[in-house]
């Protein structure tokens, strides 16, 4: 009996019960949408490392992420890469040469890191090949050819067919040098990643440090999905004991610890929502009970429980606080589905957000988990915000309530 009390109680004042509704509504859209829309960044971004910077797994010698010294190499790459991409759900396996070292133009000078790659096994681990801007991917230049990024390529003012020269030691720690010239230009979403990486062809950088055959540094895996990783990383683990396989998370810990972090941070701004609704609410209840003192007197008076007007109270403002919070997340959750699949464009800010690491082309993404969370917090609100109307509402005298106009 309460419940359809309760309800009819909330719409004796429709305009302020409207009011209350649509702010509660209004909050909970915009908290529901603000959460999509940092999760689809991020999981842009996750996804922007795994296709053009890092791959789903890597494989090393366990001293050479450490030192960055040559000399520490993977043998037998040849039957090893055989070996994974017969594993499940892998899609590219790719050797590189990896160096960090210097390449140079007639103006200046540049600290990069050199990854020695084949063009054609690269393509099926990263996505550099499509980020070309300006020339091609290790085409139209015959001999030592070389792929820059664009902000390095400014930095050093060089065009397609210009000539750089990349310093470096061999194996035997002797300083050696290769004129190679820019075959290509490639645009990430990342201006950090651009300035300083370059690609070059295997065999030529192989052939300049006299590296060992059948021997590469990194060996660079894509998978078919995300979920994927661990398993398939503990299957190579089995194939070379003896070698360092970490995944995307582990080369790259501060993407795992962003996540973590933005999921915190989408609590907490959707608490900050509620704490300022909450306040509402309480104003908007304890008017309620003020408006009606008379009348809870007079069901006091006539042998009402104090618990029955206490649970009368708290159903009100439940029901209010559900009605407007799932009114918000049905709301949230339909913008959030629209941008799922039309892009929020943010090139107006490209630069800075290229500076971050981030695409400003960026897709809401909705969480099921989420929006669970925020239709019980939305209940929990409704309980708190109840508490001081209704132990208002009990402090009533009955005789004192009916004497009142």
């Amino acid at each position: 009996m309460l419940i359809p009390v309760s309800w009819r109680n909330i719409w004796r004042n429709k305009v302020r019960s409207l009011v209350i509704i649509t702010a509660i509504a209004l909050g909970i859209t915009a908290g529901v949408f603000s959460t999509a829309f940092m999760k689809g960044m991020m999981d842009k971004r996750i996804d922007t490392a795994i296709q053009t910077e890092i791959s789903h797994i890597q494989i090393h010698d366990s001293l050479f992420r450490k030192t960055s010294e040559m000399k520490y190499i993977i043998p037998d790459v040849s039957s090893l890469t055989d070996s994974i991409r017969a594993i499940p759900h892998v899609v590219g396996v790719s050797p590189r040469i990896v160096i960090q070292s210097m390449v140079s133009s007639a103006e200046t000078g540049a600290g990069v890191k050199i990854s020695g790659i084949y063009p054609d096994e690269e393509k099926q681990v990263t996505n550099i090949f499509e980020k070309i801007t300006n020339g091609k991917y290790f085409e139209g230049i015959k001999r030592n050819p070389v792929v820059i990024g664009e902000k390095l390529a400014k930095k050093l003012n060089v065009h397609v067919r210009s000539k750089v020269v990349i310093t470096l030691q061999d194996m035997d720690r002797n300083l050696t040098a290769g004129a190679f010239r820019v075959a290509g230009i490639y645009k990430t979403a990342n201006s950090a990643f651009d300035e300083s990486n370059i690609y070059v062809r295997f065999d030529d950088l192989a052939a300049l440090i006299d590296l060992p055959k059948d021997a590469c540094h990194e060996i660079a895996i894509r998978l078919d999905n995300n979920e994927s990783t661990l398993a398939v990383q503990h299957k190579i683990k089995t194939i070379v004991p003896s070698l360092e396989v970490l995944n995307w998370k582990e080369i790259s810990p501060e993407m795992s610890y962003i996540t973590e972090v933005m999921d915190m941070y989408m609590y907490i701004f959707i608490i900050i929502i509620l704490l300022a609704l909450l306040f509402g609410i309480i104003n908007t209840m304890l008017m309620v009970v003020l408006e009606r003192t008379k009348e809870i007197g007079m069901l006091m008076a006539i042998g009402m429980s104090k618990l029955k007007i206490f649970s009368m109270v708290i159903l009100e403002t439940v029901m209010l606080s559900l009605t407007g919070g799932i009114s918000g997340v049905i709301l949230g959750t339909l913008i959030s589905k629209y941008f799922e699949t039309h892009v929020i464009d943010m090139s107006m800010w490209s630069e800075g957000y290229a500076q971050l690491g981030y695409d400003s082309m960026i897709n809401t993404s909705l969480d099921t988990n989420m929006l669970i969370t925020v239709t019980i917090m939305v209940v929990i609100t409704g309980i708190i915000a109840a508490i001081y109307p209704a132990w208002k509402a009990l402090r009533n005298d009955p005789a004192d309530a009916l004497r009142m106009e």
